[in-house]
């Protein structure tokens, strides 16, 4: 029998976790993974970026065009909004 730390915020479990990658792992399965470390890297990336944004309620799409746009100027990426 497993003992969990009376603190009611956490989930004993990490169903979340687990659905949060699920979209990543039948991807590298349809596709057979990158093939490169440096693809697998950019990938891990843009899926990172697309999951915080999911989480934060912003458009994944806009933030990345904001970001290229912006670094196509020289201009620092911005940060992730959150959102309330």
């Amino acid at each position: 029998m497993r003992l969990f730390p009376p603190c009611f915020c956490l989930s004993p479990a990490n169903n979340e976790a687990e659905r949060a990658l699920r979209h990543a792992v039948i991807a590298r399965r349809i596709s057979y993974g990158t093939g490169t470390s440096e693809g697998s890297l950019a990938y891990c990336s843009v899926l990172s970026v697309i999951e915080t944004c999911r989480l934060r309620k912003v458009d994944p799409w806009n933030y990345i065009a904001q970001v290229l746009t912006q670094a196509r100027r020289g201009i620092k990426n911005p940060p992730i909004p959150v959102t309330s």
